[in-house]
């Protein structure tokens, strides 16, 4: 399928911090090494269950896709069992006294390392507690914080290690691994509840809450509605812990964890990823507890209102909710051999399977004869040469690091290929990615995609008196079935001046390109890269365009396009390629002036938004008369509401499409969180459309 690239623009939007890139001066050289060193933790049990210990480095024979490895780390974890006395009830006056099996704990600052095959926590248990602010409101904080400290008090075993980590707005280690049971009891009473950071988005249906709540995190677009940020927390998290060779279990206190349709599914893949390389377990606990819910709600939140909670709509709403909440959370576990606690009020147990699953085991190190840092996945078997009837627990593989960096120009298209490809993506540039639909005949789409990229992950460089960078996009876009249905390939050159080079930083960068496809369940899969630094960013989602020539109840519509900015595209910043005929395809473009989706959904106080749909007349000859609207809900109060459009001529004689355009100022709104709501009617036909979509308006 052709595709058009249509224009790369600069959209201004939000503020972000900016890392400086490391300096590098003359004269100084840089070794590297491409060995790795490969952790294989290896538990061995006999037919009762019980681990059997006295096995020496000579008994195991470990395969690398069918390659033998020498061994060069080889120790064996007695765990201890037998739960520490409960502490005693008077209050303790006496200083900490040294954690053992470990350093002294770190507080606030980060993980202690470990250094290439050191054991540093011998015979010891290592697990983390990781408490997510940004998802539990104060009743589940509180909750997941009882749990944790009846863990310490009742039971905490000899062999445990436990360190505490917490996300509200960014990753914090609050302390570092430690036995010393009183010091972990002082440092979980002191996490902030009522700290909520982050808080997860509307969803806009039937069992929102009718509340006024006005919106006031000060947080990147790319953040609000997204659960990207707490995945690559994780990420961040199991990467601090990837130096030590012991199993870990990370115990991961959430209510749920919402996927909202514009979550990128390879951020997802690659946290899984780096937990199997760093030998973390996560084990996730639904802080909800047994969620047994009204139909119509409880008295903790507003009636939702509408006809829905009396036909039911409601009620299979919330359950449907719930689930999608909890999918990510069982995804997390059982893609890295751990296990999720959902639907249990005792949410201590979580941490005790976690604690369980962690028996004694073998340690079993060595350095890869492959040293090819190229990301791709690296089958592993372990085999004892004894002939025993015993049963092998450990990793079946793992993806190998990867290191991209400055090729030739005959190796930049195979770099970029393989990086496609890769089942562990790279995801160090950011990506906001939206597709859309358009109906251009009886089967088939225009299906037009907008990437956002933040200018804080551009780097610049200095050529004449400009500033420039060259990106590289490619992508692909496969059916249900995995076929091939559409590839884009592109690479363009932005070049700034002056003022809008310094600007860079508090603007983004917005890349356009499209496919034509029937209707169906596709898969899109896109890739960009940087070229100064080499980083790259991948975005993956499910998208389905339905077939709107066999919709009979309601009024077909397309997608539906928020925005607030257009484009002339003889002046847009760069336009990779002018094919005429296929930007005259794109109905977002209309006189030369090309109208940039948001993507993020985010909007300013005092910007002009501009809203977007086609509304579908399949046996009309002409203009059939329509009426739209577009309301603004906070909860389910109306917050604002346009003046009726009658849409009266724009019939496309082919796709039978009429135009629907509003423009609507955002200045006499509130900041805040709101529901938009999109409302055709056809009198004639007795039809309609309704669509919803949460949006933020910040001051």
């Amino acid at each position: 399928m052709r595709r058009a690239i249509l224009a790369v623009v600069l959209a201004a939007q939000l503020a972000q911090g900016q890392q400086s890139p490391p300096i590098l001066t003359k004269g100084n050289f840089t070794f590297t090494s491409t060995t790795q060193l490969v952790i294989v933790n290896v538990s061995v049990k006999d037919k009762d269950g019980n681990a059997i210990e006295g096995l020496k480095a000579s008994d195991f024979t470990v395969l690398e896709d069918g390659k033998p490895q020498k061994l060069n780390v080889f120790e064996y974890q007695r765990l201890e069992e037998a739960a520490l006395p409960e502490p005693a009830l008077q209050p303790r006056t006496a200083a900490a006294a040294p954690p053992t099996g470990g350093a002294k704990p770190l507080v606030a600052t980060q993980i202690a390392s470990a250094k290439a095959g050191e054991v540093k926590y011998k015979d010891r248990r290592l697990l983390v507690l990781f408490f997510d602010q940004a998802s539990m409101p104060v009743s589940d904080q509180m909750r997941a914080q009882k749990a944790a400290l009846k863990f310490l008090d009742t039971q905490m075993t000899k062999a445990d290690v436990v360190a505490v980590m917490t996300f509200a707005t960014d990753l914090r280690v609050v302390q570092d691994f430690t036995s010393d049971r009183d010091l972990l009891t002082q440092v979980v009473k002191k996490i902030g509840i009522g700290e909520t950071g982050m808080a997860d988005g509307s969803t806009g249906d039937d069992t929102e809450a009718d509340t006024g709540d006005a919106f006031t995190q000060d947080d990147s677009e790319f953040n609000i509605f997204n659960t990207d940020r707490k995945l690559a927390a994780l990420e961040s998290a199991v990467k601090m812990l990837a130096s030590l060779p012991e199993k870990k279990a990370l115990v991961y206190f959430a209510s749920g964890m919402n996927r909202t349709g514009i979550d990128n599914q390879a951020q997802l893949r690659a946290t899984i990823n780096a937990a199997i390389r760093s030998n973390v377990a996560f084990y996730p606990v639904d802080a909800r507890g047994l969620v047994a819910s009204a139909p119509i709600g409880d008295a903790t939140k507003g009636s939702p209102g509408g006809r829905a909670m009396y036909s039911g709509g409601s009620q299979r709403t919330q359950l449907s909710n719930l689930q999608n909440q909890q999918e990510t959370l069982d995804t997390l576990a059982s893609d890295t051999g751990g296990k999720a606690l959902l639907d249990n009020n005792d949410l201590s147990l979580g941490i005790v399977q976690a604690q369980k699953a962690i028996s004694s085991y073998y340690i079993l190190g060595y350095y890869s004869s492959n040293t090819a840092l190229d990301g791709r996945y690296r089958r592993i078997k372990v085999s004892i040469a004894r002939r025993l009837s015993a049963k092998l627990d450990y990793r079946s593989g793992y993806f190998a690091s990867k290191e991209f960096r400055k090729f030739t120009s005959s190796d930049r298209e195979r770099q970029l290929q393989e990086a496609l490809m890769l089942g562990d993506p790279v995801t160090d540039l950011t990506l906001a990615v939206e597709v859309n639909y358009f109906r251009q005949g009886k089967d088939r789409y225009f299906v037009p995609v907008a990437v956002k990229i933040p200018g804080t992950d551009i780097e610049l460089a200095k050529k004449g008196g400009a500033e420039s960078t060259r990106l590289d996009f490619i992508g692909e876009v496969k059916d249900a079935r995995g076929v091939l249905q559409g590839t884009v390939r592109d690479e363009i050159t932005v070049k700034l001046k002056g003022g809008d080079a310094a600007e860079l930083s508090r603007r983004n960068l917005a890349y356009d390109t499209g496919f034509t496809l029937p209707p169906g369940a596709y898969t899109l899969k896109f890739l960009a890269r940087e070229n100064e630094t080499g980083k790259m960013g991948t975005f993956e989602t499910k998208f389905t365009i339905p077939d709107l020539t066999a919709e009979q109840k309601y009024l077909p519509i397309s997608s539906v396009v928020l925005s607030n900015q257009r484009e002339n595209l003889d002046t847009a910043l760069a336009t990779a390629e002018k094919n005429r005929k296929l930007i005259a395809a794109n109905p977002l473009v209309e006189d030369r002036q090309k109208l940039i989706p948001s993507v993020t959904r985010v909007f300013r106080k005092g910007q002009e938004m501009y809203v977007y749909l086609e509304a579908y007349q399949p046996g009309a000859e002409s203009t059939q008369m329509m009426v739209a609207r577009v309301s603004f809900f906070r909860g389910k109060v109306k917050a604002f509401e346009s003046a009726p459009l009658p849409v009266t001529q724009g019939l496309n004689a082919k796709s039978k499409a009429v135009p629907v355009r509003f423009s609507l100022p955002l200045e006499k709104l509130r900041p805040g969180r709101y529901i938009c709501q999109v409302n055709v009617v056809d009198p004639e036909a007795r039809k309609f459309a309704v669509w919803r979509s949460p949006i933020v308006l910040l001051p």
